[in-house]
């Protein structure tokens, strides 16, 4: 865990929807907590006696007085995914009392409030950073609309807030199981005025197609803003040992734990930035492999992930037992 840290306790527990669960917490020594904009997100760092260290990623939704202005407390949502060890070790027991350590915050998904208008896509869990954004254009009286899209109702946290909230200017789209339901986001964009930007976070299905609806459409890529929520580990991920070339040193990742994360907690220290596979700061040469590399980046180009000697390794794995990796 990085030396400056933040120490804090859970100070809240609230049930949102069957899989979703809202946590408060408060800063150990009950001073005020770094303040943060819109979009921002904490390193939750906890540990499992089962599995060890747990590293996960929650945007703050409010809290150090962004949201109820309240200094000392931040809010977050966590989602339960069973195959997931984090999600369902948070779940299964954090209680009130529980001591952690989260990061400062960091924001690579930035709201900028001088927008002409400003369109908000919530998808699942994705809400969570859309909230804030919400939050903040509505205090500060800017031009937005929203929506915010779902399955069923009941799985959706926050809906009621998003309405109230949104005061005729946010809406809930309800798919259901029928793909035919699905938000016309190409509809979506063509409405919009001149010098709107879209901020977009959700699964990766639905930023695909916000970014494609928005390139049919001749959208300026600089327009369109996103961040990806995976809903867990792909169906055939496996656990994997990586080796350190420089050191021999072995470090397990998990199924469903990225490679930057098992590092990270293991005390390795490698650059890093977004987590996303985007900003190009976490690549390391892969030296051997025996398996196939899976790259979910959007960073590397398909001549670098052709020849199988690159990795993001924030987001990216291999099908094999053992990757040896220039670090």
């Amino acid at each position: 865990m990085a030396k400056n840290n933040l120490r804090v306790v859970v100070a809240g527990i609230r049930q949102l929807t069957p899989r979703i669960r809202e946590y408060l917490l408060r800063s150990e020594d009950g001073n005020a907590l770094p303040p943060f904009e819109p979009g921002a997100h904490v390193e939750l760092h906890t540990q499992s006696p089962a599995s060890g260290p747990i590293v996960r990623h929650y945007s703050l939704i409010g809290g150090a007085g962004n949201w109820d202005d309240t200094p000392d407390i931040y809010r977050i949502a966590v989602q339960r995914e069973d195959r997931q060890r984090g999600s369902a070790h948070i779940h299964d027991t954090f209680a009130i009392g529980t001591a952690l350590q989260v990061s400062h915050p960091k924001n690579h998904f930035p709201l900028d409030r001088r927008d002409a208008k400003s369109l908000l896509i919530a998808g699942g869990i994705g809400i969570t950073p859309i909230l804030s954004m919400l939050r903040s254009l509505v205090r500060r009286g800017r031009n937005f609309e929203m929506v915010y899209s779902g399955r069923a109702a009941d799985d959706m946290a926050y809906r009621h807030d998003v309405l109230r909230l949104g005061a005729g200017k946010a809406r809930i789209h309800v798919s259901g199981a029928d793909s035919n339901n699905l938000l016309d986001l190409r509809g979506l964009l063509a409405g919009q005025p001149g010098g709107t930007n879209v901020y977009a976070c959700g699964p990766a299905p639905m930023i695909k197609a916000v970014e494609q609806a928005a390139h049919e459409l001749g959208w300026d890529p600089s327009r369109v803003r996103n961040e990806l929520f995976s809903s867990g580990p792909g169906a055939d991920d496996v656990a994997f040992d990586v080796e350190l070339k420089s050191s021999g040193r072995l470090v397990h990742v998990g199924r469903d734990t990225s490679i930057l994360d098992a590092l990270t907690a293991a005390g390795v220290h490698v650059l890093s930035d977004c987590r996303r596979g985007e900003c190009g700061l976490c690549p390391l040469d892969v030296l051997d492999n025996d398996g196939q590399l899976v790259h979910r980046d959007r960073y590397l180009d398909e001549e670098e992930r052709a020849s199988g000697q690159t990795l993001c390794i924030c987001v990216s794995r291999t099908t094999g037992s053992r990757l040896v990796l220039d670090a």
